[in-house]
């Protein structure tokens, strides 16, 4: 909970504060470089000849200044034998702006010339200071610096690694590294850079921000508080001006700091009655502000206070260094440099902190999208509870849509996993929807393991609770919908009232869903106003085929590349729904014996089509006894259309290519599966395949940059280099596959890539079990028990698992060799994190 609200003061206060700032960066690094940017832009004007005879004493200066000027001086900057161009200021009128400085060779008394970007730089340190908006400006840049200490603490708390003793884990940038990892790494691990140089420039600048802190440094830190500087604000004080005695002055000056006076700066008191106070420098100063000050009367030069920097303790030298400590010149001209740099990376933070938190919004504004039209539940009635399993993200976006119908209707709704959804959430409720899919062979998805293992099969009552079921399944399985059937089974037994019967939706069934529609209208009485948008297929080119494995003793797998005209995007782990076709040959020969021709024409959804075309979509039976004796027409309405099937992405948008990897499966009688079939073998190089994209949001990489463990088998490496190639691309090295298949000699799939990967470092962890390779088999479980320390030592470091392909066997083993070896609860805490996620079949 700290974390969060932390990390959502972070990016609010970086998208606010942030500009100014980056702003009060760039302004703060110009400004510690004043003098020798000033210097070389006026050359002739701030540089003056130096004469043996040293620089004239104060009385001579100010005599021939004022004589100049026509005006009384008000303090004098003077450095005995730098060769720099002495400063001075004149008292103004009162009700008059300060008079400008001025410069003047301290060996003659005479002004030089104007110097060039002195208004600037003026100009840039009330920017710095003020934002050029007086008191209000002061006020925001005060508070953007308190902002800026928060930054400094949260954000080392935030990106606190988990190798802390590792220095590269916390100071190098992996420049390798693309997109949202990379601005990740720029700004943590050069916020971690500058984190002091911040902390320090923050402490020391909002002396000039606020007076209570200012006094608080003073109470703290002072020898004498009554002696140190305090800056006070307000009118200037009215009187009879003071009558000064310069060569008074300058003999106190003198006598008590010796021959190793490197510089003086005397400020007279604006009336009589009030004491001059001096600041001058030693030669062996450690630094710039190293000043020592005197008090004294200017009509006499009588000394009242004199505090000596050496002679202070190392609080109230820190206090009397509170500038140079801002600008870095108290550790030396390496110090300047050093905080002028991480002002300058100011700017930095605030665009890679803008760029995260936009990258945020997209992914926040595509969880929406699946929300669209749901607005907060506002009225007093209970709300519908929506619950939702989902393995590859498909009943999570009915979920949201079911949600949106209900709520056009009037209805509050609560959408929830079903993971969160506890046995009080039920006996509270008296309406409840459940969009649920099954894994595999009937099981739960993995987000709805935790409810399956604590809420289905407990004994509750729940006679007030009014349900239905919508259940996602593939009638491939055995166990078609197991998971829901079990979950409506249990409410019915526990005394939940069926709102209707279940529906059940065979691999996306359109008609199916029309049909949970439809009765989500007649519940609410009001009808559906249009089916939910489901995505079309669209027509891709098959541009390339390729066999991974000459020579295997298993079936055949076939690296297929598929284009398309217009550009498409898709997230690495997502999945393409291929519609397959009969090849001629499976329809000539379903056609012996029928008594019609492949030419007969037949009308499909209304549009003409030969019955060879019509065929090729449509499931062909072994037993055709039934369909003797029908016309091209009823013959086509006699057979049910082919279904989708699913295939994992092997390849990222941004190459490009959309890639398969596919294995060719046949059945006893020798024939090809049709799916299969038809991509590797059927298909010609050329030919349209008929596809659409679906989100696969429950195998998506992380969010934020984590080691990734890859565990697959076979086929199932599709998936797994798909989200290899993206953190490639994103620069991400912590990544450490286990693969397995039969022989290495002939079913290593895609072995140069992935010791390529391997060599550059791009493949941390390379393990591989070719099961038939030796006496007893190994398998990818195995593998993964043989490193259960390395395993333990990445989940420590936060690394997430990712398992891709059979279920049976490959998936089953791993989730048995995990729980072995970290326990069935760490197990359920990865499932609930996110950092164990499957797509399996």
């Amino acid at each position: 909970m700290l974390k969060k609200t932390l990390f959502q003061l972070h990016w609010f206060f970086g998208i606010t504060a942030g500009l100014v700032l980056a702003l009060m960066g760039i302004t703060g690094a110009a400004v510690s470089f004043q003098d020798e940017i000033l210097r070389a832009l006026n050359p002739s004007v701030l540089s003056v000849e130096k004469r043996e005879a040293g620089v004239l004493p104060p009385a001579e200066l100010v005599r021939k200044l004022e004589a100049s000027a026509g005006q009384t001086v008000s303090r004098l900057w003077v450095e005995s034998e730098s060769g720099n161009a002495a400063r001075v200021l004149f008292t103004s009128a009162a009700g008059e702006p300060r008079a400008p400085l001025r410069y003047f060779d301290p060996y003659t008394g005479n002004f030089v010339g104007e110097v060039v970007g002195q208004d600037l730089f003026e100009f840039i340190l009330q920017f710095h200071r003020f934002l050029v908006m007086g008191e209000t400006g002061r006020q925001i840049t005060g508070a953007c610096t308190l902002i800026l200490v928060f930054f400094c603490l949260s954000g080392l708390y935030l990106r606190w690694p988990r190798q802390v003793a590792s220095w590269r884990a916390w100071l190098a940038v992996d420049w390798r590294k693309k997109g949202r990892s990379f601005n990740w790494d720029l700004h943590s691990v050069f916020g971690t850079w500058c984190l002091l140089a911040y902390l320090l420039s923050a402490l020391t600048g909002l002396t000039w921000s606020y007076d209570w802190y200012s006094q608080g440094l003073i109470r703290l830190l002072a020898d004498a508080p009554q002696n140190e500087r305090v800056r006070k604000r307000g009118p200037t004080p009215e009187g009879a001006a003071q009558v000064a005695n310069y060569d008074a002055i300058w003999s106190s000056i003198y006598s008590n700091a010796g021959p190793g006076l490197s510089a003086y700066n005397i400020r007279m008191p604006a009336v009589a009655g009030q004491p001059a106070t001096v600041y001058y420098l030693l030669k062996d100063s450690p630094h710039d502000r190293a000043v020592n000050q005197i008090n004294l009367d200017p009509a006499t030069g009588e000394v009242t206070a004199h505090d000596r920097y050496a002679s202070k303790s190392l609080g109230s030298r820190l206090l009397t260094s509170v500038y140079a400590l801002h600008t870095g010149s108290y550790f030396g001209l390496a110090g300047r440099i050093i905080l002028t740099l991480s002002s300058v990376l100011m700017p930095l933070f605030f665009i890679t902190g803008w760029l995260l938190y936009l990258d945020r919004r997209r992914k926040k504004r595509q969880v929406r999208d699946a929300r669209k039209g749901l607005t907060p539940h506002t009225c007093d009635a209970p709300a519908w509870l929506i619950g939702f399993a989902s393995q590859s993200g498909f009943a999570e976006q009915l979920a949201w849509q079911t949600a949106g119908q209900l709520q056009a209707a009037g209805l509050p709704v609560k959408v929830q996993p079903l993971g969160s959804v506890s046995q009080d959430d039920l006996r509270q409720s008296e309406n409840a929807l459940f969009v649920v899919s099954t894994f595999g062979d009937g099981e739960a998805p993995d987000n709805a393991r935790g409810f399956e293992r604590s809420v289905l099969g407990q004994d509750l009552s729940l006679k007030g609770l009014n349900y239905s079921v919508l259940a996602l399944g593939d009638r491939q399985y055995e166990h078609f919908c197991g998971f829901a059937r079990r979950l409506s089974f249990w409410l019915t037994n526990q005394g939940g009232n069926p709102l209707f019967a279940p529906v059940e939706v065979d691999s996306g069934d359109t008609t199916a869903l029309l049909h949970w529609q439809q009765q989500l209208g007649q519940l609410t009485g009001h009808a559906p106003a249009a089916a939910w948008p489901i995505a079309q297929y669209e027509n891709w080119t098959l541009s390339q085929r390729r066999l991974l494995n000459p020579g295997s003793s298993g079936s055949p797998v076939y690296l297929l590349g598929l284009s398309s005209p217009s550009p498409h995007r898709w997230h690495a782990g997502d999945l393409v729904e291929v519609l397959p076709r009969n090849c001629a040959w499976a329809i000539e020969h379903f056609l012996e014996g029928l008594g019609l021709a492949g030419s007969d024409g037949v009308l499909i959804d209304g549009m003409p089509q030969t019955l060879d075309q019509a065929l090729a979509t449509r499931q062909l039976p072994d037993n055709r006894a039934h369909l003797v004796g029908l016309h091209a027409q009823a013959l086509a309405n006699a057979l049910v259309p082919l279904g989708m099937r699913e295939y994992s992405i092997a390849s990222i948008a941004s190459e490009g290519v959309l890639e398969l990897i596919v294995r060719q499966e046949r059945h006893p009688d020798g024939s090809l599966g049709v799916a299969s079939g038809w991509l590797t073998e059927h298909a010609a190089l050329g030919s349209s395949i008929s596809l659409r994209l679906r989100r696969n949001s429950g195998f998506h990489l992380p969010d934020a940059p984590a080691p990734l463990i890859l565990v697959g088998n076979g086929t199932g490496l599709a998936g797994l280099r798909s989200l290899l190639k993206a953190r490639i691309a994103d620069g991400q090295q912590r990544n450490w596959l286990l693969f397995g298949e039969r022989n290495i000699a002939h079913d290593f799939l895609c072995q140069d890539e992935l010791q390529g990967w391997l060599a550059s470092g791009d493949l941390a962890l390379l393990d591989l079990a070719f099961s038939r390779d030796q006496a007893e088999k190994i398998y990818v479980q195995d593998r993964l028990r043989e490193s259960a320390e390395v395993l333990r030592k990445w989940l420590n470091e936060g690394a997430a698992i990712y398992v891709c392909g059979s279920l049976q066997g490959m998936a089953a083993g791993v989730d048995r060799a995990l729980v072995d070896i970290v326990g069935s609860e760490a197990v359920e805490r990865l499932i609930e994190q996110g950092r164990y996620r499957r797509d399996v079949y």
